[in-house]
């Protein structure tokens, strides 16, 4: 039997994070965060930083970074086309499943 006691955020699609959240749920510093939007991975609503928001989507994607510069040694701009990617793929599975393909 596993003991491991998972941890975990439950966020639906409208709630936000702020640059302090977005941090502490992804275990990384808030310069990581910042790296992010400046690769325009992340794009936060708001006009200064200390009102930025962040999406639960958004939360998705860093974490999805995250994964691929550890586990895999991705740069910053190669997990941003990455990411692009696989929303792309998402989007044309999406209109797929809509015209009755999947």
């Amino acid at each position: 039997m596993n003991d491991e006691i998972l941890n975990g955020l439950l966020l639906d699609e409208e709630c936000t994070l702020t640059l302090g959240e977005m941090s502490r749920a992804c275990a990384m510093h808030a310069e990581w965060i910042l790296e992010l939007v400046e690769e325009g991975i992340l794009e936060p609503s708001g006009e200064e930083m200390s009102h930025w928001r962040f999406t639960a989507p958004a939360l998705l994607r860093a974490r999805t970074v995250m994964h691929l510069q550890r586990d895999l040694g991705v740069n910053l701009s190669g997990a941003a086309l990455v990411v692009d990617l696989l929303d792309e793929i998402q989007m044309l599975r999406q209109q797929l499943g809509r015209m009755g393909g999947c």
